[in-house]
């Protein structure tokens, strides 16, 4: 490749770390930018982005790498928060990871690093590009490190984004990122991961929720209508959640206690119209398979939809790769018939993505 001047988004990570010194490896002019993406509890025990700029910060000096502390959280709040909440109010369960790397890291990132003169954009993403010969297209391809891969996340990245991104760590397991981490002694190379949300941290979720939604409780009730107990909103539940629910078991008048009494309760359907939240019990009840997923809000990475035919889909970050038979397609939406491997708490909400082998070929919003 070439050498270019690149932009990486140092998040203060171990990731982006190692993103921005193997691109200086490969002779690249690197400049580093801190994106500071919320702001609106930016002192409270679970923001963690003051130490996050610091250990980004510390990581540039080390390397010999500018870096910008640039503030999207305007971006942020307008592009995914609000879009977030939309749809906790409606019922569902939004995944605002997906919509931050399309709005925010492959958009408003990218714009300002062109402004910078920048000629491509890196992420400490554990994903794969590359150009197809024979179509000049770009494609999505999966992390090597199959338990980091992180391409559900960026399936709604377009050509003119992928044209310009760089993913230099994935084809790196993370034991090996680390490793290299350790040998530049940065001072980030044990930090732990991130986990949930990006603008959460490690916060309860109900408690950061009830900030912004209203509640409306109300009951909950088996698969035959037996009232269980009551909900705190249908907002504050997911389905396929087992923990958290306030239910014990429930046993029929004079039947003699049984296994199935302590058998764990899942949530399997939101009756929004009438408030009422429906569980289940047992983890391989029916209600909770799908042989049928639909989406809407279609992204497809090569700009159009794929031929219907069977790939791998995910409907769920982190699940393998479910056989299916993609029936319907076109640039809104589509249809996965997965009677050959029913899907297990098919979430409205969240995205379903389909793969050919390796290759992430785009998906859309589960219905």
């Amino acid at each position: 490749m070439k050498k270019q001047r690149v932009v990486v988004g140092l998040s203060g990570g171990v990731d982006s770390a190692v993103t921005a010194h193997v691109l200086k490896q490969q002779g690249h002019e690197v400049v580093g930018i801190f994106m500071k993406n919320w702001e609106d509890d930016d002192d409270s025990e679970f923001c963690s982005s003051r130490q996050d700029f610091l250990d980004a910060a510390s990581v540039a000096d080390v390397l010999g790498i500018e870096i910008e502390h640039v503030n999207f959280a305007a971006d942020y709040k307008d592009r995914v928060f609000a879009e977030f909440l939309r749809e906790y109010q409606a019922g569902r369960t939004p995944n605002p990871d997906v919509l931050c790397n399309a709005e925010i890291k492959f958009k408003a990132f990218l714009d300002h690093a062109m402004r910078l003169g920048a000629e491509k954009i890196a992420t400490g993403h554990y994903a794969r590009v590359r150009q197809n010969d024979s179509t000049g297209l770009f494609e999505l391809l999966k992390g090597v490190d199959a338990g980091k891969d992180q391409s559900y996340f960026l399936h709604r990245l377009n050509q003119a984004q992928l044209s310009k991104a760089l993913f230099p760590i994935g084809h790196l397991c993370k034991t090996e990122v680390r490793r290299i981490a350790e040998e530049l002694a940065l001072p980030n190379a044990r930090k732990k991961d991130s986990t949930g949300i990006c603008f959460i941290g490690e916060r309860p979720f109900r408690e950061f929720l009830n900030r912004y939604i209203s509640k409306e409780p109300g009951p909950i009730v088996d698969d035959r209508g037996r009232r269980l107990g009551q909900h705190v909103g249908l907002s504050f539940y997911t389905l396929g959640q087992r923990s958290g629910l306030g239910i014990g078991g429930v046993k029929e008048k004079g039947a003699a206690r049984g296994a199935g009494d302590h058998a764990p309760w899942f949530v399997a359907r939101k009756d929004v119209p009438n408030n009422t939240l429906v569980v289940v019990q047992g983890h391989d009840h029916p209600w909770l398979l799908s042989a049928r997923v639909e989406a809407d809000q279609a992204s497809w990475v090569a700009g159009h939809a794929p031929a219907l035919g069977a790939y791998g889909s995910k409907t769920r970050y982190r699940q393998p790769d479910a056989a299916t038979q993609l029936v319907l397609a076109d640039a809104q939406g589509f249809t996965l018939d997965c009677t050959a491997q029913p899907q297990w708490a098919v979430t409205p909400g969240q995205s379903a993505v389909l793969y050919d082998g390796e290759v992430c070929l785009g998906g859309g919003i589960i219905q």
